[in-house]
């Protein structure tokens, strides 16, 4: 009798051991939202900036129902240290706290280097603005919430072209950078079909001199620089363009887009413009609640690069936190593959527009907006909204 009390017993063990493992993913009151983003390396300053929108949006809704019941939702962050080599251990901190659903992350390259380990453990995952094709290909449970480099490319050499004029462009980014050599290949597709003449050069990582490249930009007569590349290194070239005395229009893509930029450029006569997810001014009552928040703490203050511009990176984190309540809302369960699928199902507005999924998993969106740097105030002019015929 006591060996069949035991046995008993085992199985009991063994069942709520896997309950938990493949459906539980709320410890007693609480849901676990990752927070998949880099805080350091060189995407730190954009990571921090995403971030924000995420924990703006937690403080002004930080419960969710399920099942007839009210949790609490807390975030997870994960540092993924904008480096491809921390992506894995990174995603597996979060998988290991049996979060219901990821966000993030800024930079293409972490997030594909983690997609994998997302999509084993049947954990959902939506990218903010990782724009690279690679990142939802092939993979069931990554989703974004942004356009795709394709159509970013495709934007911002029409506008080199249509706008500024040119004939030939000078395009810059990191050697084995996933989201800049896609960028540049997109651009240079796009540009050489409208008859333009696309120079392409690669620097190596942690490279702080580009004095070589910025020369040969101007000894090749380049009407125009594209620099797809990380804010870190978006500051060197502002800096060194300006010491160089080359004031040569440069176009960038999203990760420009920041007031990192806007100080780094203040004061120059350089002419830079980017696409981007939203721009300051298109919902007032939201941006006036989001600067007051950034302005009542001193370390949210610091994390948005000490001032209360609003980058369009911490609006699409606000919207991506929504979406994923939404998502855990409609599955009615913490079981993250109906939370998967409901997601896939999910039709929403946030602050930065409509948002749906195709069937890859990409957001159904066709436009972008154009933001020039304001070099005398410091600010961003909105320069108009573009999508691609």
């Amino acid at each position: 009798m006591a060996k069949k009390i035991i046995a008993l017993l085992l199985a009991v063990c063994l069942i709520a051991s896997f309950c938990a493992c493949s459906g539980g993913s709320k410890t007693g009151d609480t849901i676990y939202i990752g927070v998949y983003e880099p805080q350091s390396g060189s995407n730190g300053a954009g990571g921090k900036q995403e971030i924000l929108g995420m924990q703006y949006a937690n403080s002004l809704v930080n419960t969710v129902e399920v099942g007839g019941k009210t949790y609490k939702v807390e975030l997870v962050i994960a540092d993924n240290e904008s480096s491809t080599d921390k992506a894995i251990s990174a995603a597996t901190q979060l998988v290991s706290k049996k979060c219901s659903v990821v966000l993030g992350s800024y930079g293409s390259s972490v997030a594909i280097a983690a997609g994998d380990t997302f999509a084993n453990a049947k954990l959902p995952a939506i990218g903010v603005t990782c724009t690279n094709p690679a990142v939802t290909d092939g993979n069931d449970y990554y989703f974004r919430i942004c356009f795709l480099d394709p159509f970013q490319g495709t934007v911002l050499a029409n506008y080199a072209y249509d706008q500024l004029g040119a004939k030939t462009v000078y395009c810059i980014g990191e050697l084995g950078n996933d989201y800049d050599q896609g960028l540049i290949n997109y651009f240079k597709e796009a540009g050489e079909a409208l008859g333009m003449t696309i120079i392409t050069e690669s620097f190596p990582s942690d490279n702080s001199d580009f004095t070589s490249y910025l020369t040969n930009a101007k000894n090749q007569n380049a009407d125009v620089i594209f620099a797809p590349c990380s804010i870190s290194y978006a500051q060197l070239i502002i800096e060194q363009c300006s010491t160089q005395g080359i004031n040569t229009p440069i176009v960038a893509p999203d990760t420009w887009d920041s007031n990192v930029i806007l100080n780094a450029a203040k004061g120059t006569d350089l002419n830079i413009n980017v696409t981007t997810f939203f721009a300051e001014g298109g919902n007032p009552e939201f941006e006036s609640g989001l600067k007051a928040w950034i302005n009542g703490d001193s370390k949210n203050l610091a994390n948005n690069g000490g001032d209360d511009t609003i980058s369009a990176v911490t609006v699409m984190g606000y919207d991506a936190y929504n979406v994923a309540l939404a998502a855990i809302k409609a599955a009615g369960t913490t079981d993250t593959a109906k939370i998967r699928d409901a997601i896939a199902s999910l039709k929403t507005t946030g602050i930065t527009g409509d948002i749906s999924f195709n069937e890859i998993g990409d957001a159904n969106r066709n436009a972008a907006y154009i933001k020039n740097a304001n070099t005398e105030t410091g600010a961003w002019d909105f320069v108009a909204v573009q999508g691609v015929a």
